[in-house]
């Protein structure tokens, strides 16, 4: 390791603060010995706020309908290979019972960009979830929309929303959505989250199409900047029935080294080890796990369905019984130390 990327790791750790050039040195220059470092910094630092309990989300993909025509997304609008569904209510419950029996505490509804589920109906629903699971958060991947239907599902009972950047850099963005999707209407969701109250989770992915270190850099500047509750992020995987199909996948090695900086610059951040990192490597939940990451998403879907909600190429998780799942990642956890929590798995806002 360089002695020049083991000053900015320290400084990191101690300021939480690097500038964009040091960002730019400490991703380019990095080795074998570097990650190893982070990661001896970083996993004691997410067990110094969250102990051994890895929080649990259960997901359930609730519509693979999209209005959106993202470069690098299976559901995308113009994939007419995609067989589309929309759960019902009755589904979307008997997703949550089979889940809350499992013991989550966090529901997970993630969708496409699906018009065809009005606000009010999606506001319908999320008060349903909440009545008849009371203890339980709700978090919603659904997308951009206008600050009243954010406002709407606050109200129906909300608590978080997930919405990744995908790249903080307005030129790399161009290059990954088509022209009636912008940077700034993407972050202008963002701010009105918070601003409504929402916990509120970003982030990108590590290794897309045409993204450099410099852009990388602006991430993670955004992200110290913007102070989101969660970020998720995981490697690019192209899928075959999109145009990036032939574009070389993002890197395991790269989306664990940047877990490990970001728990060094937002310790008490939740971080998931997320489904693209277990799809890309067997043990790629657990090498984030071990980089510092502290959230984990088994899906709940309808097992019938699963394999119609492909944003990339494999995704894991398609196949098995949720039960099954869960048994799967307890002993998986157990392996290296950690438990799932049973726990709707608040953020904690550090101490200052």
């Amino acid at each position: 390791m360089k002695q020049e990327v083991k000053l900015l790791i320290d400084k990191l750790y101690k300021t939480q603060e690097l500038t964009k050039e040091e960002w730019v040195k400490v991703i380019k220059e990095r080795d074998e010995e570097s990650a190893e470092y982070i990661f001896s910094l970083a996993q004691p630092l997410a067990q110094k706020h969250f102990g051994n309990q890895i929080y649990t989300r259960g997901l359930i993909e609730f519509t693979n309908i999209c209005r959106n025509d993202c470069l690098y997304c299976g559901i995308r609008k113009s994939n007419t290979n995609v067989d589309r569904y929309r759960l019902t209510l009755e589904q979307i419950l008997e997703c949550c019972k089979e889940g809350y029996k499992l013991g989550f505490r966090t529901f997970v509804l993630q969708g496409g960009e699906d018009a065809g589920f009005s606000k009010e109906k999606l506001a319908q629903i999320i008060s349903t979830i909440k009545k008849e699971y009371p203890d339980a958060a709700i978090t919603l991947s659904f997308g951009e929309w206008a600050y009243e239907d954010y406002k709407l599902w606050k109200e129906a009972g909300a608590d978080r929303y997930l919405l990744r950047h995908e790249t903080a850099s307005e030129e790399h963005y161009k290059k990954l959505h088509p022209s009636d999707l912008s940077l700034s209407n993407r972050m202008r969701c963002l701010q009105d989250l918070k601003s409504l109250g929402y916990q509120v989770g970003t982030g990108f992915m590590v290794g897309s199409p045409f993204q450099t270190e410099e852009e990388l850099a602006t991430d993670f500047l955004f992200l110290k900047e913007f102070k989101p509750e969660m970020i998720g992020i995981g490697p690019f995987i192209p899928h075959h029935q999109t145009p990036f199909r032939d574009k070389e996948a993002g890197s395991l090695e790269l989306t664990v080294y940047c877990l490990g900086l970001l728990r060094l610059m937002l310790p008490d951040v939740l971080l998931p080890a997320t489904t693209a990192l277990g799809t890309i490597s067997p043990m790629g939940r657990e090498q984030g796990i071990k980089a510092g990451a502290n959230v984990i998403m088994p899906n709940l879907s309808p097992l019938s369905l699963r394999k119609k909600y492909t944003l990339y190429d494999n995704k894991i998780g398609t196949s098995d019984e949720s039960k099954k799942n869960v048994e799967v990642l307890k002993e998986k956890m157990k392996a290296i130390g950690y438990e799932l929590a049973v726990s709707r798995g608040d953020y904690k806002k550090m101490e200052e």
